[in-house]
């Protein structure tokens, strides 16, 4: 038996909202612990996310669907509404879900405070791993990335293993030389 969607779209989400759609001085929010979660993360790993949303108020948010600037919304809501602290989790290797990171970094800046916040992703569905402010700012800059990728080339062989995306580009780089 399918389980069925609730009213935030998704799978056992219980009292959560989406962030486009939350009034930035909501009563829910004042001094929260806040959980911004990619909205497909209650459907790729329903325990997981239960257990991050565990205590938290939750704001589910999908750059794909909604205007990807959550950076203005999430620095309002930091100055509106004053959350204690701030954690974002999202699904590695996902270019929108790496926008809900940027974001909120990007918000500390617009508010200029320092924010207890925390960043995560879920590798392949399953396995939950904390990432540093630092990563996320860097993952920015592609110059930098590029340099850290010419530093140290096995960084490549562990995207093979993660990204069917790039295996796939492997594949037709492979195709296109055959024709050559």
């Amino acid at each position: 038996m399918e389980k069925e969607l609730n009213w935030c779209g998704s799978m056992d989400c219980g009292e959560c909202s989406w962030l486009w759609s939350t009034w930035v001085k909501a009563p829910i929010l004042a001094n929260s612990d806040l959980l911004i979660a990619s909205a497909c993360l209650p459907v790729v790993n329903p325990e997981l996310f239960k257990q991050l949303s565990s205590g938290r108020t939750v704001l589910l948010a999908c750059p794909e669907r909604e205007n990807p600037t959550h950076y203005g919304k999430i620095a309002s809501i930091i100055r509106s509404s004053r959350p204690r602290r701030i954690t974002i989790a999202t699904i590695d290797g996902s270019p929108h879900c790496f926008m809900l990171h940027a974001s909120a970094n990007e918000a500390e800046y617009i508010v200029g405070e320092k924010i207890d916040k925390e960043h995560f992703v879920v590798v392949n569905g399953k396995q939950l791993v904390r990432i540093s402010p630092h990563a996320v700012r860097v993952a920015r800059y592609l110059s930098i990335v590029n340099e850290v990728l010419e530093k140290n080339p096995e960084i490549v062989e562990r995207l093979t293993s993660l990204s069917k995306e790039y295996r796939a580009a492997l594949n037709l780089s492979d195709r296109a030389s055959s024709y050559e």
